[in-house]
């Protein structure tokens, strides 16, 4: 009976994980569509960032 009660309470904590990784993919692509950035990388400059070029000469 305890590996029963084991294995169910394995399977129902597997299907909350799946279920929590599908609405976290729904509501970035929502962001996604909504503001066509991504909020983390607002703000961010392409290319080297000051302070971390090293002069070798």
């Amino acid at each position: 009976m305890d590996k029963r009660q084991r294995e169910r309470a394995r399977k129902e904590k597997q299907q909350q994980k799946e279920q929590r990784r599908a609405e976290r993919a729904a509501e970035r692509e929502k962001r996604i569509r909504e503001g066509g950035k991504d909020a983390d990388l607002d703000g961010l400059v392409p290319g080297p960032q000051p302070g971390q070029i090293i002069d070798l000469s």
